[in-house]
């Protein structure tokens, strides 16, 4: 029950930091700013409590607060996995010390700048209910959506696209066939290719892992592990 409890405080902190600097830079108004209205939608799929939410809005209006920026670390995990590890920080030193210990203690490495990310797409993903793909695909070509896939599984429709297109294929989807909901709403890093983890490097692939997603600054990690 306090590993569960503990899990929820993480996720609201982390959601918590991404609406105060979202709101901070494009204005409170969830209308006039389209990433903090994602943002938000987001959290609450993920059912993060209305006053966490509301508590990061006041504190980005207050204009005072903490000043985070973002960071971005790749480097090779257990088995020569690719990861990237994309932050919030008010201390990009500290936070930078914290991600290079977890990757040492797993036996991992981790690189400069673009050592591994020119191997993924930065992609926008859109998931939603929905059996014909073909209509979706002409509502987004309509629209001038350049998009990169998109797959039918299970009535289920994944639209992906350039991570700069994110709003614009949002936009097209509810136009052509109204206010639906996404499953899933995001920008993601999805890797080119993947990589098998040996059964000896899996307990130092978890733990590298769990220690990274354990760091408050830590908002997100990506792999390209199988």
């Amino acid at each position: 029950m306090a590993k569960t409890s503990n899990m929820k405080a993480k996720v609201y902190s982390k959601y918590g930091r991404e609406i105060y600097v979202c709101a901070k830079s494009g204005g409170v108004d969830p209308d006039g700013n389209l990433a903090l209205r994602s943002m938000i939608d987001r959290a609450k799929k993920d059912q993060v409590p209305s006053h966490v939410i509301q508590k990061a809005l006041d504190k980005a209006k207050g204009g005072g607060g903490e000043d985070y920026s973002p960071a971005r670390y790749e480097g090779f995990g257990p088995s020569n996995t690719m990861v990237i590890v994309e932050c919030l920080t008010d201390n990009p030193n500290r936070t930078f010390g914290d991600v290079r210990t977890c990757f040492n203690k797993a036996k991992a490495k981790i690189g400069s700048q673009g050592t591994v990310s020119h191997m993924f797409d930065h992609s926008a993903i859109l998931v939603f209910a929905g059996d014909d793909e073909e209509a979706v695909l002409e509502a987004l070509m309509m629209a001038d959506v350049d998009v990169t896939d998109i797959e039918l599984d299970d009535g289920k429709v994944t639209v992906f696209a350039p991570h700069t297109e994110s709003h614009k294929a949002k936009q097209a989807v509810i136009e052509a066939f109204g206010e639906i909901e996404f499953d899933i709403d995001e920008i993601q890093f999805v890797p080119q290719t993947t990589t098998a983890v040996a059964p000896d490097d899996q307990e130092n692939f978890d733990k590298l892992l769990d220690m990274l997603n354990d760091l408050d600054d830590v908002q997100r990690v990506f792999h390209n592990a199988e």
